[in-house]
């Protein structure tokens, strides 16, 4: 497994910490996802928004590792080729993802469609208390707030279309055997359409980015607990594990971002954990002799009392 260093900066109140981890998978010969991280210390980062991604390829031979490796490639150089403002960084994302997918699409077509390749693309932007993801294809992001993960993005997939159209259930559409047929890539048209999504941030929210070798297996208040109880860099290598423990047969990627309080510790230390624990048992056992002398008064004051 390859994981990424996590970079942190201040951000009003809080500190971005940011991790990642990727995995070829049990069965790939190579790794087909592509990861996306920025320093949000660097000048770029500081003057633009953290800019955090990862994507998928798809294609023949070695065909979607290119495709992926050139759409983070293209959309790094082309949300930073200029300063952004705060209020563009949605238009700056999506013509970053339309030069993308021109890349892609002009690097096979001239070789006719045996050589077709194409790649999913998830982007997320933090700027101050701002997030803007844009997506294509299936890889997705994530809020983590109030103990839930909630899925930002849309699935562009046949079974995401049947889960809308009522076709299908969620826990049908996890286990169907087209949930891999995408609807909606970067490279294999000329034109592609981008979603995008904007959200106000608040201290201690946490931004999840997956390829669907993870999220196809690890369910989402997995995902809400691993990156609640553990540092982005730990929580992205937990979910990659987590991924290839419970059977992904894909490349499997995670990015965890987290707007960490400042006057939070980044994990909890062994000693806190243990000293709650024995709280815990210590209020139990309490609970259990208050109810154990309430069955003592019931008995006593009983009709037979």
């Amino acid at each position: 497994m390859r994981s990424i260093v996590s970079t942190r900066t201040r951000i009003r109140e809080t500190t971005l910490l940011v991790g990642a981890a990727t995995d070829p998978g049990p069965v790939r010969e190579q790794n087909e996802d592509a990861v996306l991280i920025t320093d949000p210390a660097s000048p770029e980062a500081q003057e633009c928004g953290v800019l955090l991604a990862v994507a998928d390829g798809m294609g023949g031979y070695r065909g979607g590792e290119v495709a992926a490796q050139l759409a983070v490639e293209t959309l790094r150089a082309q949300f930073y080729a200029a300063p952004v403002q705060p209020t563009e960084i949605a238009k700056r994302l999506e013509q970053a993802f339309r030069a993308a997918n021109e890349r892609i699409y002009r690097e096979w077509e001239p070789q006719g469609e045996t050589h077709l390749m194409g790649t999913t693309l998830v982007a997320a932007v933090i700027r101050g208390d701002s997030l803007t993801v844009a997506n294509v294809g299936d890889s997705r992001a994530y809020l983590v707030r109030a103990r839930r993960a909630t899925q930002i993005t849309r699935d562009h997939s046949l079974v995401a279309e049947q889960v809308e159209a009522g076709l299908l259930t969620p826990d049908e559409a996890r286990g169907s055997s087209y949930r891999n047929v995408i609807t909606r890539a970067l490279g294999y048209r000329p034109r592609v359409d981008i979603d995008i999504f904007e959200v106000r941030l608040m201290s201690d929210d946490r931004i999840v980015l997956t390829t669907d070798g993870v999220h196809d297996v690890v369910k989402d208040d997995e995902i809400a607990s691993v990156v609640l109880a553990e540092s982005p860099e730990r929580a992205a290598r937990t979910l990659v594990e987590k991924a290839l423990a419970s059977g992904t047969q894909d490349n499997a990627t995670a990015v965890v971002a987290w707007l960490k309080p400042a006057d939070l510790p980044v994990e909890p230390s062994p000693a806190a954990e243990e000293s709650s624990s024995r709280w815990m048992i210590v209020l139990l056992i309490i609970g259990l002799l208050v109810f154990i002398a309430l069955i003592g008064v019931i008995l006593v004051l009983g009709p037979g009392g």
